[in-house]
């Protein structure tokens, strides 16, 4: 348990601890029957809002989500669920709190109609809200939270959490209307980029094999986006993180999507980093780029290796990795130096007839008649590509 009151100066003394519990005792015995909650109370967007921590106990009974239904969004005050999400919430609590881990949700926004409950103001912004238990607050936004919640603490795992508190926010709106407002505000936020997820990503997994592998392999070092969605050729930047974690994934499981969980960093990132390195070191369209600093390679050497090599773009990547795993021995952690070799020996140019009709199509109005290919990135392509190569290399 972290100790809040470190600071001796900014320790108060039990005696005004005392007289404090004792000043708010009266009012909680006077609302036992009730939901009474410490909370602030501030001021944003023209309207009264407190902010309020409710015990897990009190969650289930507490909240309500009034999602819309059918093709009328009139119907309630959400958006209909997405299917799956909440589940994946859960997932992530789950798994966090089984390895006492910590784990943290975003503060919910509910509203309720400022008749329906009471505010008792203690001074400086400092009150309790007094609930009654007919009342429900109407979920703003976190109707996902919600029901994830809701389904832990109804579960045979309610213990994972039922010592968690959580914040909600609480606007004192009780139009239906501006309801619906507010819940189309709160949810302009941008989406966070896949790769700015993962670079804030837990060190575990296939993420924290990412990370090592882009400070460890040249290839990656220096000319990886580790925040936005695609890799600026004028920052000289080839690779993003979510390029990388996806290679990753095909590299160990054949799955794209893959977690790694159960995948040790260290080992499978040291046996990686010795396989590319050596790959990316022998391979005559990598060499260049590989042996380069990010800081000294210029914006033209960057931009025609993403045009013509297959390894400059993510499908490019995926096949890699897909052959790689054919390399791979998981009961020795360790790539076949051989095969890797035969990877490596491999004209990865969009030009070689080997990718011809699998990723690589010929555009019949290209904008440059010099460089007429277009790339294929759906799944049976990437696949006939890998097909192409094991059959070429005669590994069946």
């Amino acid at each position: 348990m972290v100790n809040i009151n470190q600071d001796s100066a900014n320790t108060i003394s039990p005696k005004v601890q005392a007289e404090f519990n004792s000043f708010l005792e009266p009012f909680f015995s006077k609302y036992h029957r009730e939901r009474c909650y410490p909370g602030l109370i501030f001021k944003q967007g023209k309207r009264t809002m407190l902010q309020i921590n409710v015990p897990a106990s009190d969650f289930s009974g507490l909240l309500q989500a009034k999602p819309s239904t059918g093709n009328d969004p009139d119907s309630g005050k959400n958006r209909p669920e997405v299917k799956g999400h909440a589940e994946e919430i859960k997932h992530y609590i789950v798994e966090r709190a089984k390895k006492d881990k910590p784990w943290i949700v975003g503060t919910l926004t509910a509203n309720v109609n400022p008749k329906d409950i009471a505010v008792i103001e203690l001074g400086r912004g400092i009150c309790l809200v007094v609930i009654r238990r007919g009342v429900k607050l109407d979920i703003t936004d976190g109707q996902h939270r919600k029901r994830a919640i809701h389904e832990l603490i109804e579960g045979a795992e309610s213990n994972l959490i039922s010592d968690d508190d959580f914040p909600i926010t609480l606007v004192l709106e009780g139009d239906f209307r501006q309801c619906q407002t507010d819940f189309r505000d709160m949810a302009q936020t941008r989406q966070l980029d896949k790769s700015l997820l993962l670079s804030f990503g837990d060190f575990s997994g296939r993420v924290g094999i990412t990370k090592e592998l882009i400070q460890r392999v040249p290839m990656f070092q220096g000319k990886t986006e580790k925040i936005k969605s695609s890799p600026a050729t004028k920052q000289k930047l080839i690779y993003t993180t979510n390029f990388i974690a996806r290679f990753v994934s095909c590299v160990f499981t054949n799955d794209p999507n893959n977690q790694l969980r159960d995948h040790d960093v260290y080992e499978a990132s040291d046996a990686l980093v010795i396989c590319l390195n050596q790959f990316f070191s022998q391979c005559s369209n990598t060499e260049y780029i590989f042996d380069t600093s990010a800081e000294e390679l210029t914006e033209n050497e960057v931009a025609e290796f993403k045009d013509d090599c297959l390894l400059g773009v993510s499908v490019g990547l995926e096949i890699l990795g897909r052959l790689l795993y054919y390399t791979y021995s998981q009961a020795d952690n360790y790539f076949h130096e051989g095969k890797v070799l035969q990877l490596s020996q491999i004209n990865w140019s969009r030009e070689n007839p080997l990718w011809r009709d699998n990723v690589v199509r010929i555009d019949a109005k290209p904008k440059n008649p010099d460089k007429p290919y277009k790339l294929s990135t759906a799944a049976n392509a990437v696949n006939d590509a890998v097909k192409m190569v094991v059959s070429e290399l005669q590994w069946m």
